[in-house]
Formats: C-alpha cells, structure tokens, sequence
C-alpha cells in the first residue's frame, strides 16, 4: 500500500476515528486503525473497540492500493505533530508502515488487516433522515441524566421511540433515576414502526462530537440491535443496549397544581452561589417558595449557611422542598428561554420542569430531603 494524503485531512479524520479506540486494550488489533487505500483515490480509516466502529473515508493519492493495521493513538500523535500543510506518504508493507512527511520518518510496526474485527450490520430495516440540528437537541438536552451505573445497564444510553400522540412523534428520553430528560420531535418519514432503542452512552458521545461538523441531515438506520448513523464522510455503527427501558411515562406528574414561573439564568445563578458550600455529597439546595419570592439557602456542618432571594412568580401556598443542586443546575442549562416553568406538588413528589407546555423538552427531578 502506498498513499499520500494531505496533513489536515489526515489529522482530521484520526481525531474522529481515534476516540472510539480505548487506551488499554487486552487485545492489540483493537488498539489499531484499518486504513484502506484503493484505486479510485480514496483513503478508508476504520476503528472498533468492538460495540462500536466508525468508518471515515478521504480523499488521497493512491499509488498502489492495499491496507494494513497500525496503532491509531500512535499515527494521531504524529500527524498532530507534523508540520502544517504538509503531505504525508504512508507506505506499508512487511509488517512496517513508513510515515514520510518533509523530513520526519516514522516506522511503525503493523499487525494484518484480516485479523481486524468489523462489526456486521445485517439488515437494518428502519431508515429515515434527521437533521443534524434536530439530532443535537435531543443529545444535548438529555445527554445529562445518562446513568453511569453499570448495574443499571438499561439505563446507560438515550431511549429512543415513536409514539402516537396527537400527532406522530420521536421521543427520546434518559434518566439515572434521580432525573428524567425528555425531547420530543416530529417522526420523520421512515421511522413508523421503528423498534424501540436504547443508543449507548459511548455511541451517543462520539455521535455528538461528530455532529459539529456536519451541516445537512443525518441517515439513520437501525434495528432491534444495532444503530448506523451516515455523516457524510463518516459512518457511525453502534450495537444497542439489550434491555428493557423501564415506563418512564409513569413518572411524569400531570396533577402538579403549584407553579412557579422564573427566569432560569437568575435561578441558575442563585443556585449555583448557594452550593458553593454544600457538602460534595448532598449538595442539597433548599427552596422556600412564598407569594413572588423563593428563597434559596443551603446549611453545610463543615461549611456554615448560604442564602439568596431570587425574584419568580409564585401565587399558591407557601412550601419548602430541597434539590441536588447539581442536578439542578444541570437541567436549568438546558432552557434557552426567558422563563422556566417549573410544576410543584409536594416536598416528596417529583417536580416537573420546562420551558412551557409546547416546548420539545421537559425535565423530571425527584427532591431531596433537607
């Protein structure tokens, strides 16, 4: 194999396909990139840590066609290094790969390309288009409550599904048990029917990432196992989480009778002031919602106390309920809006937040006792 290629377009196309391969591998193809160069000029990377593969494929000067195997954190150091501008010849051949960019050589060692696992996608019968915009709301507004906890496998992606409600819809939904986010956004042509799916939460980082660059819409394409997403030079697949997301509708309250209207940056701010000296494991916030006035106060043993009166419209009785702060402040940066409504019943009952009842996305956060 013989190619050359353009520095930025390599280094680009590394940083995407590097960061799906982990640091340590117990298996040493796995911490490599396939790089595939044919005849019609084109450079194909590939990587996979074995649930998930990304495919980029590049333009280049092919001068003999091939494909070998080598260390992919390796070869992105490299061209990270290398002189802007530069061209970059790869050749490969007898188990070496020889980088040749100016005056800098680099032989690396390589292992076979057959020996390099690739995810077979069989069929995957639902496809449609999302725009790339669209796909970004619904991971940045519910990216967040992703659990980590590994016990609670099902719980560690984004929950996607169609339902009908007043009209067909995508819902994407997340939570760790404590919050719930969800987005709902028109069904796009092609998804009735669509099983439901759990998107892992590694999928759904590397999918975002490479979202910043891509203008035009998404092709998805899935089954009840495994997800593609095409993004014009590169291909993400992904196998999908192998549980059942548990009835998450159950716990969005619909009887919450207390509202609380707000400006969420002054709500945001009072909030993260007071925490400033929560204790790292409650960071409990406290609420004392009376007519227009909420007082937000925290009462730290090691620290000492912290309030602050932020100005909110608030007409029904007077009550106190206690938040993680943290999680709080994780939903409030979500509203782009100038006001956030948020749905109160009782110090025990999970509250219900949004920006108002048309907005695509709302929150659940259970309180704290304080």
């Amino acid at each position: 194999m013989k190619a050359t290629i353009e520095r930025a377009t390599l280094l680009k196309s590394l940083s995407h396909v590097q960061s799906v391969v982990e640091r340590r591998n117990t298996i040493p193809i796995l911490s490599n990139v396939l790089i595939e160069a044919s005849a019609d000029g084109r450079l194909k990377l590939m990587a996979t840590d074995l649930d998930l593969q990304i495919v980029e494929t590049v333009e280049a000067a092919v001068d003999t066609p091939g494909a070998t195997t080598v260390s992919a954190h390796t070869l992105f150091d490299i061209a990270r290094k290398l002189p802007e501008g530069s061209q970059v010849q790869l050749t490969a051949a007898e188990g070496k790969m020889l980088v040749v960019a100016g005056r800098a050589r680099f032989n690396l060692a390589t292992l076979p390309r057959d020996d390099f696992p690739v995810i077979a996608e069989g069929e995957l019968p639902t496809k449609f288009e999302l725009p790339s915009e669209t796909l970004k709301q619904i991971i940045d507004k519910t990216r967040f409550a992703i659990s980590t906890e590994e016990t609670r496998y099902y719980l560690n992606g984004i929950f996607l599904h169609v339902s009908d409600d007043s009209q067909p819809v995508l819902k994407a939904a997340a939570t760790d048990g404590h919050r719930l986010a969800r987005v709902t956004v028109p069904r796009p042509d092609g998804a009735a029917g669509m099983p439901d799916v759990i998107v892992p939460r590694k999928c759904v980082g590397e999918l975002r990432k490479l979202l910043d660059e891509v203008d035009g819409s998404v092709e998805v394409s899935l089954s009840s196992t495994k997800v593609r997403f095409g993004l014009g030079s590169a291909i993400l697949t992904s196998k999908l989480i192998d549980g059942t997301f548990p009835d998450y509708s159950r716990v969005i309250p619909t009887a919450n009778d207390k509202l609380l209207r707000i400006d969420p940056r002054s709500f945001e701010e009072g909030v993260d002031r007071v925490a400033t000296i929560a204790s790292e494991k409650t960071r409990a916030v406290k609420m004392a919602l009376e007519r227009d006035k909420i007082t937000l106060s925290v009462t730290s043993p090691e620290n000492g106390t912290a309030a602050e009166e932020v100005p909110g419209e608030y007409t029904a009785p007077n009550f106190e309920i206690g938040f993680n702060a943290r999680y709080l402040l994780d939903i409030l940066g979500q509203i782009e809006g100038d006001t956030v409504e948020v749905h109160l019943a009782d110090a025990a009952a999970p509250t219900l937040i949004r920006e108002n009842d048309t907005a695509p996305a709302l929150y659940v956060l259970m309180p704290m006792r304080v």
